[in-house]
């Protein structure tokens, strides 16, 4: 019965959320549209974002551009078009839009005769910065034409001047808020991450945690990791220093992680991208400064993303029926701190209010893992 009374149906959240907010996206924030070495020299580059093409280049000058991947004359994506280190030119009847501001600044088809304002034309643009080896683009449906009201991108955590990076990636045939609830859940490890280095299911036990509320997300406060995984363990012994890790949560779809031993330390930025309303992207950036290659940690890592790949291929052959959802206490509540930030913010946006925060304070999760 207890278990019973905990028990929630998200399923009618999670569709007023997706009519209330363009199939479930949120707008007006930074996204990650690409790998910067995707974009070489004066080659252009496509990317999809909450739906919207966009194709993405560097100037001459460095700077990367994102503009929506279609020419407002005719639609043909620009994409196929030339870019000349400034400017990018159709490839259907050779209009010319800046870069960096999607402006129109040529149409070849005019004569003397014609008084169209070419200045006044533009493709659609999107603000767009790049750092941590990605192209960062904000997706805002108003389409602002600079940055100077655009807060600043997430960055990756850094402790020393002298470090290692890595970068992966891997597609999940999902809508976004299925992969973010699965980014940020605790008690799936036993089962989807069963591993010789990490953690078996005889491995489970109860573990208590604290939580607390940060703008626009939650984290779970600094505390020392999981016993019954070995890497933590080898780190102790490495540094003789105690091993503790601090886990954030923000919105749209962020989750960063700092794992501090002594003068060692290990830092990750993971997003969750929506594609498409069925398609989503996961990113993983990583640093660290622990004597361990790198191509070490991305054999690691990358078991670890295939394994969560697997499963939401798996729970996407499910979904497909529209089966109902549940989520109970205490493993799921960092679920239900997402479905309820989401919302707010929703709906602070829609009344002009301010976002309320589902969290009142500090408080403690316990769930076996």
């Amino acid at each position: 019965m207890a278990i019973e009374e905990n028990l929630v149906d998200e399923s009618q959240t999670a569709q007023k959320l997706e009519r209330a907010g363009d199939a479930g996206f949120l707008w007006d924030f930074w996204y990650p549209a690409a790998r910067s070495l995707q974009i070489r020299g004066r080659g252009l580059a496509k990317a999809i974002l909450l739906e919207v093409p966009l194709v993405l280049g560097r100037t001459d000058g460095g700077a990367a551009f994102a503009l929506r991947d279609a020419c407002p004359h005719r639609g043909i994506p620009l994409s196929y078009g030339r870019f000349d280190g400034k400017s990018l030119q159709c490839s259907y009847h050779g209009w010319k839009f800046d870069g960096c501001s999607g402006q129109c600044v040529e149409i070849p088809s005019l004569t003397s005769q014609d008084k169209l304002k070419v200045e006044r034309i533009f493709a659609g643009h999107y603000p767009c910065q790049e750092h941590d080896g990605y192209v960062w683009v904000y997706m805002s449906a108003a389409l602002p034409r600079s940055t100077g009201t655009v807060s600043g991108t997430p960055k990756l955590a850094t402790f020393s001047e002298r470090f290692q990076s890595t970068h992966l990636a891997c597609d999940l045939p999902s809508h976004v808020d299925q992969g973010i609830i699965g980014l940020m859940d605790p008690a799936h490890g036993p089962f989807v991450h069963q591993s010789w280095f990490w953690r078996s299911k005889k491995s489970i036990h109860e573990k208590a945690k604290q939580f607390e509320p940060i703008p626009f997300g939650f984290r779970m406060s600094t505390h020392s990791p999981s016993t019954n995984s070995a890497p933590y363990q080898l780190l102790k012994k490495m540094t003789g220093a105690p091993v503790t890790t601090t886990i954030d949560f923000i919105l749209p779809n962020m989750r960063t992680e700092e794992i501090r031993s002594g003068k060692l330390w290990f830092s990750s930025l993971t997003t969750v991208t929506p594609v498409r309303r069925d398609l989503s992207r996961i990113d993983f950036v990583a640093a660290w400064n622990v004597p361990l290659p790198v191509t070490i940690f991305r054999a690691f890592a990358k078991t670890f993303l295939k394994q969560d790949q697997e499963t939401m291929i798996r729970q996407a052959e499910g979904l497909k029926h529209n089966p109902r959802l549940m989520l109970i206490d205490d493993a799921d509540r960092p679920a239900k701190w997402y479905f309820a930030l989401k919302a707010n913010l929703i709906e602070a946006r829609r009344t002009g209010a301010e976002m309320v925060h589902p969290m009142d304070g500090p408080v403690t999760l316990r769930w076996r893992s």
